[in-house]
């Protein structure tokens, strides 16, 4: 019963607020066009004001103010009105404002009433929540359901790859336009910063960068389906950080040879070397850990908001997801990105 009160009572709220707003709205444009008499700034009233000023000034020969005491009030009360009507315009704005919130709250009452009568009343529930994900049997193998959203990004990122190359590559033109100019701007944005991070180590690394992040970001994009992501699972973060791992040591030891690796190890003396050893086996733990941490803070906070709003989950999971599933994976990625080439750049040096 109380669902149906308050779905009718959403449709008055959302009329009031919708008529309220389309009056202020015919009030703004009334007052802003010449014949609704609006006193804005450089409007005839004002110059008409500022001609009598000037006519009495140069009738008495001083100021307008230094005039007889009733051209004095006429003044003062003409140019009164004239603040006070130009404050009209912004009241009118805001009250609009607050008419758009009134239809706002309106509809989200009606819909998620609406919803509640269809569905039925969301009962709410202790929030369960695993560390590991759920395992599933795939051919007599039990793996990780996030090793299998991690094969639908690969496949999502190798067809993309294969329609631009098909489509878009093969078309190239010495002037970039349309689809061509983005792909080369984003290869010449992630080249030019592997190259101020981690200088002399080549056009692999920037490919691999470009890739790392490219899967990071579709991984995260699968939260937004309501599946886990897979680098809110520490095996595939870890994953990602192990091959950092691999490519500081390749690359260390491509510059300075096995030898020298182990001595810039041990510099600036022989005693730190134990030290600066755990603090290299330690790299890839830290960088596993801190963005496992971080994607599944992201995600627990979206299930935390999708179970205390029930069924009233409506636009505001959507807006919030912007946050944790988009600009937050980018924040990350990025951290991951750089962190990765200024260990790199710390190993060839």
């Amino acid at each position: 019963m109380l669902n149906w009160i308050l779905l009718g009572a959403a449709v008055p709220v959302t009329a009031a607020g919708f008529f309220w707003r389309r009056a202020l709205t015919r009030k703004l444009t009334a007052g802003s066009s010449p014949a609704g008499g609006s006193l804005t700034s450089g409007s005839p009233a004002e110059s008409d004001i500022a001609e009598s000023g000037l006519v009495v000034s140069s009738h008495t020969g001083s100021s307008p103010v230094e005039g007889s005491p009733a051209e004095a009030d006429s003044a003062e009360s003409a140019a009164a009105e004239t603040l006070q009507t130009s404050k009209q315009p912004k009241k009118a704005k805001r009250m609009k404002s607050l008419a758009t919130i009134l239809i706002v709250i309106g509809l989200y009452m009606f819909l998620t009433q609406l919803v509640n009568i269809i569905f039925g009343q969301h009962e709410k529930s202790g929030f369960e929540f695993s560390l590991w994900p759920e395992r599933v049997e795939l051919l007599g193998i039990s793996i990780s359901e996030t090793i299998i959203y991690t094969w639908f990004a690969m496949a999502a990122l190798v067809i993309a790859a294969l329609i631009l190359r098909l489509t878009v590559v093969r078309r190239f033109e010495v002037l970039p336009k349309g689809a061509q100019n983005v792909i080369e701007t984003v290869v010449e944005a992630i080249k030019k910063y592997t190259g101020e991070q981690a200088h002399g180590t080549g056009e692999i690394l920037c490919s691999y960068i470009l890739s790392i992040g490219a899967l990071m970001l579709a991984s995260a994009f699968l939260e937004l389906f309501r599946l886990r992501a897979p680098t809110s699972d520490i095996t595939m973060t870890f994953a990602l950080a192990f091959m950092t791992f691999i490519l500081i040591n390749a690359y260390g030891v491509r510059r300075k040879g096995a030898g020298g690796r182990l001595k810039s190890l041990a510099s600036p003396t022989p005693v730190v070397f134990a030290f600066r050893a755990i603090a290299e086996f330690a790299i890839p733990v830290s960088m596993a850990c801190r963005l496992f941490g971080n994607m599944l803070g992201g995600m627990i906070v979206m299930d935390l908001i999708y179970t205390a709003l029930g069924n009233g989950a409506i636009g505001i999971p959507s807006v919030v997801g912007l946050f944790f599933n988009v600009f937050h994976p980018l924040i990350q990625a990025f951290i991951f990105i750089t962190l990765t080439l200024t260990f790199v750049n710390e190993a060839i040096e």
